[in-house]
């Protein structure tokens, strides 16, 4: 009987988990094309679904690793001479 409720509650834990976990997604793909913060609420869907699929744990960490390397870059030098001098 305890057997059947674990795997009962980990199967209904890994459904809810899922449909919260995508429905954030899917309303951050939608924010791509509307007004909205889609770059902070897809990562959310993702760490939400990181809680139950390895799949979402995979991107999650890609995400993470790639937005790194976008923030460490260091700017490009301006050319000489093309600054004003007064």
């Amino acid at each position: 009987m305890r057997q059947l409720l674990n795997t009962t509650y980990h199967t209904a834990r890994k459904v809810v988990v899922a449909l919260v976990g995508g429905t954030v997604v899917l309303v951050g793909v939608v924010m791509l094309v509307t007004p909205g913060p889609a770059f902070l609420v897809i990562p959310a869907g993702l760490a939400i679904l990181a809680l139950e699929f390895a799949f979402a744990r995979r991107w999650l960490q890609y995400l993470k690793a790639r937005a790194a390397s976008i923030t460490h870059r260091s700017p490009t030098p301006k050319e000489p001479g093309s600054g004003s001098t007064n």
